[in-house]
């Protein structure tokens, strides 16, 4: 009841706080909620299923890039552009999974393999003019165009993220409580005894794969309309998929609310320690580490391991 009623009342606070709050405080809200549904949609391969993918920048690119093409060039909305991207993310997620699971990676190699497709599809895109090359694309500005996915104001986009966020989180559950889920926690524990129980571990590891790539793919889609600009360096390289993973571990990977609180705490000292340190390049980044370190380092569960250690 506790847990529900607090649920409750952050939601609320979501939902009727962002108006009141300056431009600034509103953009940092809207980075926390899309790095929880970054985190969220790595979760269910990485968190649930134990498979560590460094390679998710792939999935968001592919869904940035084919919303973003399909708008410039054939003035398809990207409400729709989004759900191809997704698809087209999804059909490579599948691809890229079965060769990899197939033939028995796992752990590091899965992770390195991973990591090797989304930066094959980043000197892709660097080199391709049909998509931009390394200029990358521009969005124009149409003023607010609901239907376009462009809208005059950030308090729109925060909404849009909300329920993104939202949406990310049903999936989780609703994966945790299937056989699909307790599939995966086997999977992640010990896949040989997972195998030798019967489970189809190529199968539901290609599931979680498919899910995974979908909501990534989607949360492309709103970085390209968001800041209305992507290129291969920003939508294909490697610190798209290390911000939405750490958010999962730090805050708790394999659980539901774990990418969320991690978020929350991970994006505003990230902001903070950038721009308290600012003229001093590099020395924010490596005040951010530390901080990930002490807590995988002591919090080997995340946050969310030290909230149930507490509640006991």
């Amino acid at each position: 009841m506790a847990g529900s009623a607090l649920g409750v009342l952050g939601l609320g606070l979501l939902l009727a706080v962002p108006p009141l709050l300056p431009a600034y405080f509103l953009q940092v809200l809207i980075s926390i909620l899309f790095f929880a549904y970054l985190g969220s949609s790595w979760n269910i391969l990485g968190g649930y299923a134990g498979q560590f993918s460094f390679g998710h920048a792939a999935f968001f690119g592919i869904g940035a890039y084919t919303s973003t093409l399909l708008l410039l060039h054939w003035g398809v909305s990207p409400w729709l552009g989004m759900l191809a991207g997704g698809c087209l993310a999804t059909a490579f997620g599948l691809l890229a999974g079965y060769l990899s699971f197939r033939y028995g990676l796992r752990g590091p190699y899965f992770a390195l393999v991973t990591l090797a497709f989304a930066e094959m599809l980043r000197v892709i895109a660097v080199n391709w003019k049909a998509v931009g090359s390394s200029l990358g694309l521009v969005i124009p500005s149409r003023g607010s165009a609901p239907h376009l996915f462009l809208f005059a104001g950030k308090l729109a986009y925060y909404y849009v993220i909300l329920l993104m966020a939202l949406l990310a989180l049903w999936v989780t559950r609703r994966v945790e409580r299937s056989r699909l889920g307790y599939a995966l926690v086997a999977i992640r524990e010990n896949e040989d005894a997972a195998e030798a129980a019967g489970v189809d571990t190529l199968g539901m590891k290609l599931r979680a794969m498919a899910i995974s790539s979908f909501l990534t793919a989607l949360g492309g889609t709103f970085y390209a309309q968001y800041f209305a600009y992507i290129d291969p360096s920003l939508t294909f390289g490697v610190s798209v998929s290390i911000e939405g993973l750490l958010r999962a571990i730090v805050g708790g990977a394999g659980t539901v609310l774990g990418p969320l609180l991690g978020s929350f705490v991970l994006t505003p000292i990230s902001e903070l320690t950038r721009a308290a340190i600012r003229g001093r390049a590099g020395v924010d980044i490596m005040v951010y580490g530390l901080i990930l370190i002490l807590v995988i380092s002591f919090l080997p569960q995340g946050l969310m391991g030290l909230l149930r250690g507490a509640r006991r």
